[in-house]
């Protein structure tokens, strides 16, 4: 199981969804937690300026990038539509 640890970034985009879509994250943060897991959620690595980051899908529109910090530990740094991936 990887543990999970959330950017205050994160957190903050995270609190404007609306309840249903942060329900939806969370069972989605839950099956990331488990490796077995990545390939459903479409787990891979980004390139350009997100370069050795990673990213997975909540939805169709809804992405979250991270970055591992070591093979048991990730940090979730932001969450949202497309546009997460310019930032």
């Amino acid at each position: 199981m990887l543990k999970v640890n959330f950017k205050p970034t994160f957190i903050k985009q995270f609190k404007k969804f609306e309840t249903a879509l942060q329900e939806e994250t969370f069972e989605k943060i839950e099956l990331f937690k488990d490796t077995k897991n990545h390939k459903q959620l479409k787990v891979h690595k980004l390139n350009g300026v997100l370069s050795g980051r990673y990213s997975f899908s909540v939805n169709y529109k809804t992405k979250i990038v991270f970055l591992y910090l070591s093979k048991n530990e990730a940090v979730l740094l932001s969450i949202g539509d497309h546009d997460v991936y310019k930032n």
